[in-house]
């Protein structure tokens, strides 16, 4: 059961192309936002399609793979962790951030 524990698997399209940051070392971030879909009938019998946006960010070789392969409206796979975290912003007021660290990555479709 600990291979279950905050895992995080989701399969979506790309919001925009990623943002890549290379850190002092040859570190290298992917930040980017993965939209899933969803759907369901009303009471009234409707179909109502729901679109959730996920922050993803990836470290390292992933990262390299999201730089060199993944853009804009990609369908791709995420597998991860969950993960939470607060800063302050510029003014001074504290600001919190759920986001999904990528373990790997998947490209999908076209």
């Amino acid at each position: 059961m600990n291979a279950m524990k905050n895992r995080v698997q989701l399969i979506g399209h790309v919001g925009n192309d990623p943002e890549i940051k290379t850190f002092e070392g040859g570190k290298v971030l992917a930040n980017l936002t993965i939209a899933t879909n969803d759907s369901y009938k009303n009471d009234k019998g409707e179909k109502v399609e729901q679109t959730e946006w996920h922050k993803v960010v990836a470290w390292g070789k992933t990262a390299e793979i999201i730089e060199k392969f993944v853009t804009k409206g990609k369908e791709i796979a995420i597998d991860g962790k969950l993960t939470h975290r607060s800063y302050e912003d510029k003014n001074g007021e504290k600001r919190y951030v759920t986001e999904v660290v990528a373990n790997e990555v998947l490209l999908l479709g076209k």
